[in-house]
């Protein structure tokens, strides 16, 4: 297809000449609610709550409501080009799937599966540290490494060079998740798949972390549980802290869960990359700044001098296109692919993907768009 936006063609001509509809709604708002008939609660309610309230998250979805994009007429291009370069990696679009932990609570291939389906679409995935599938498992032609950084160095640095060997480009530092926010829906099922050992693969599968350990794993995985409880929460962290990271990775550092602008001068000032301005989607505090309405300062800020992403909110191809049109270089999507992927497994996340770049492509063409790098702040105005 010439352009994203020929997907909807294809969906139209196998609704009237071969009575095919999309098994997955293409309204991606909507997917929530679809795939809550595919997840246990227990995995309803770590997926979709947020942090207290849910007032952080609620704010996500607003602030995207209070801007408008303003289209333009007679600028029209028959053909559009959403490539980019970011950060040293090459992509058909400025879209990147998020670091998501614990994916197979959505579904048993979990991160396998999610890996291909960027891959079929030539878009960059981000392996969690939280994983439920080890960094050697993941197949994907362009893949970020996101570390959650442990209070043991030697498991740091045990993960920094794995995920150098395994191919993973960029290091994507996790800040605003220094330990597990207040989250009632999971408080009220006692629920945390991590001490059940879910979501720890990459730490199980870790030489520096095997070390610490009396007994192998398979003979005392409470043990194994408890000493990964106890190098998780890592609230002590610091600036200065961050040559360590410069010291023992070569490729770009980019900090993630940044929403002040007094941080973003300072993660400019210490000499990092990239950073993503995000509130964990509502996760970790609330009453929380929306993202979105952090981010048009931060990239007045920072952004000749640093690469800003975006995550936290996302959830269509429209709201991609305000994120970007307000400085983002890049989103980061998050939990619209983990609904497609509990869906109908890799074939669910690519679904999403192809719906929300053929909504963006779509987008930028009616609103006098032949590329996203065209988007400014003239592009949306306040509601």
């Amino acid at each position: 297809m010439a352009n994203y936006g020929d997907h909807q063609l294809s969906i139209y001509v196998q609704g009237m000449f071969q009575n095919t509809l999309p098994e997955i709604t293409t309204d991606l708002s909507r997917l929530e609610s679809q795939a809550a008939g595919s997840l246990s609660a227990e995995a309803m309610g770590y997926i979709v709550p947020s942090a207290g309230s849910g007032s952080t998250a609620r704010a996500n979805l607003a602030a995207f409501e209070r801007w408008r994009l303003v289209p333009r007429m007679l600028r029209g291009s028959t053909e559009r080009d959403l490539s980019c370069t970011i950060l040293g990696t090459k992509m058909p679009a400025p879209v990147v799937i998020a670091p998501v932990g614990v994916q197979t609570l959505a579904h048993p291939e979990g991160e396998l599966a999610t890996a291909r389906a960027a891959s079929a679409l030539g878009l960059t995935y981000t392996h969690s540290t939280q994983a439920s599938h080890a960094f050697e498992q993941i197949e994907a032609d362009s893949k970020w490494y996101q570390l959650y950084w442990p209070t043991d160095r030697d498991v740091c640095l045990s993960f920094l060079q794995r995920a150098k060997d395994n191919g993973y480009s960029v290091l994507v530092v996790t800040l605003d998740t220094g330990t597990i926010g207040w989250r009632p829906a999971d408080l009220d099922r006692g629920f945390l798949p991590f001490l059940k050992g879910e979501g720890l693969a990459n730490y199980f599968s870790d030489p520096a972390f095997q070390a610490k350990l009396a007994k192998p794993i398979g003979e005392d995985p409470t043990a194994a549980v408890m000493h990964w409880a106890q190098m998780f929460p890592n609230v002590g962290l610091s600036w200065d802290e961050l040559s360590f990271l410069r010291d023992n990775w070569s490729g770009p550092i980019v900090l993630k869960g940044i929403t002040s602008v007094d941080d973003a001068k300072l993660a400019a000032e210490h000499g990092v990359d990239g950073l993503v301005v995000s509130n964990h989607g509502g996760r970790q505090v609330d009453g929380a700044i929306a993202a979105l309405d952090a981010l048009p300062a931060i990239a007045d800020a920072v952004g000749e001098q640093v690469t800003v992403l975006f995550d936290s909110g996302v959830r269509t191809g429209a709201d991609a296109a305000k994120a970007l049109a307000l400085g983002a270089k890049a989103i980061l999507l998050g939990r619209p692919f983990l609904y497609g992927l509990a869906l109908a497994g890799q074939a669910g996340v690519e679904h999403v993907l192809r719906c929300l770049l053929a909504e963006l492509d779509l987008t930028l063409a009616l609103s006098g768009y032949a590329n996203h790098r065209e988007l400014n702040r003239t592009s949306v105005v306040p509601a």
